[in-house]
């Protein structure tokens, strides 16, 4: 089974067969896990930036969601994972897409403290006005975990 096995591939970052696998079956590169992760999704989770690239170079949908509808932006705006998320913004992800509690990228960064994230995303036109299903933005997140230099970034 060559999805399952790409997908131990990556969680075990082994490069070399990642780019084996979808040089042999470049579809694989869009194919889901039981979470409905791609591997792209998967790599950008686990904070592998070669490999990530390396599955970028077979064109994978770069805005695809996971079963709570979070993209890899969103991951790695949560985990804090800056090179990622310039890599992805430069291969043209969405930045102000929201996923099943109407959480952004933008929201995520903002919730976790991530004022160099926040920068990143504002850079390249995250709207700082977008609300989640709670009514609350960016900024509101920012105030309720009390991340100051935050705060001062959005206000």
């Amino acid at each position: 089974m060559k999805t399952e096995e790409l997908f131990n591939a990556i969680r075990s970052e082994d490069l070399n067969k990642v780019e084996e696998l979808l040089t042999k079956n470049s579809e694989l590169v869009n194919q889901r896990d039981q979470r409905g992760s791609t591997p792209l999704l998967l790599a950008t989770y686990y904070g592998n930036n070669e490999v990530a690239r390396t599955i970028l170079k077979f064109n994978p949908e770069i805005d695809a969601k996971d079963a709570s509808g979070n993209t890899a932006l969103m991951g790695v705006c949560f985990k804090g994972y800056i090179t990622i998320a310039e890599l992805l913004l430069a291969h043209n992800a969405s930045v102000n897409l929201s996923n099943g509690n109407g959480s952004t990228a933008l929201i995520f960064a903002a919730t976790f403290g991530r004022p160099e994230i926040i920068k990143l995303l504002l850079k390249n036109d995250a709207d700082k006005a977008i609300k989640d299903a709670n009514g609350l933005t960016a900024l509101d997140h920012a105030k309720m975990q009390k991340h100051n230099e935050i705060i001062a970034i959005l206000s």
